[in-house]
């Protein structure tokens, strides 16, 4: 077909009526996903710097001594009332057993009774642990509310969890004065229960991202 003027012309309407209908799909599909963060938002309290952690049982002898020995390795699973370690005549044992993520190599050398030989935990008491500042959606969480959290090692996977504890107590209790007219704001520790048995790849001091849902 011979190019005409005409043809032109309407080659050149063309292409801007596609080049205009590409901007409204990328500003209304922005818009679209700006509504959708928004809106995720408001229904959710988002704590970025999160951790799976269990509290940690210290093991120390009861007298001050050498350490003579220790009988257990970081990754072992051991029963309650196992004998960990050796200070003098001082036999250290375990309390309720646990998963061990510490043991001393200090072996031949003096140690006192504030020195921690051995550390462990329970893996059945894991959670995910974050910690929100008290206008950043503190008044928006209690005992009960639905939770999913990620782990950055296993990149978007999500988890499912609820929330079992907000600690009454701030983490950054002591008072700090200065001259700004700005008051600290305090952190409480958020904690959130999984299904241990179910995923055992999540491990103690893994790193996390934590979303609350609203009530």
């Amino acid at each position: 077909m011979p190019h005409t003027p005409h043809t032109e012309q309407k080659k050149k309407t063309d292409r801007r009526v596609i080049i205009a209908a590409a901007f409204i799909l990328v500003v209304v599909g922005g818009g679209i996903g700006v509504a959708a963060y928004i809106a995720a938002a408001q229904k959710t309290v988002y704590i970025e710097n999160s951790t799976i952690e269990a509290p940690v049982v210290d093991l120390t002898p009861t007298t001050a001594g050498t350490l003579s020995a220790v009988y257990v390795s970081v990754g072992d699973t051991i029963a309650p009332n196992t004998v960990v370690a050796e200070v003098g005549t001082d036999l250290i044992k375990s309390q309720n057993g646990g998963y061990v993520i510490m043991a001393s190599n200090a072996v031949g050398k003096p140690v006192g009774t504030s020195d921690t030989i051995v550390k462990t935990i329970d893996p059945s008491q894991l959670r995910v642990v974050g910690q929100v500042e008290e206008d950043k959606g503190l008044a928006d969480i209690v005992p009960g509310q639905r939770a999913t959290f990620t782990v950055d090692a296993f990149g978007g996977e999500s988890f499912d969890g609820i929330v079992d504890e907000v600690e009454p107590t701030a983490n950054n209790s002591d008072v700090v004065f200065n001259i700004s007219d700005k008051r600290q704001e305090q952190d409480f520790d958020i904690k959130v229960r999984f299904d241990v048995a179910a995923h055992p790849e999540l491990k103690n001091g893994m790193s996390a991202k934590l979303w609350i849902y609203k009530n």
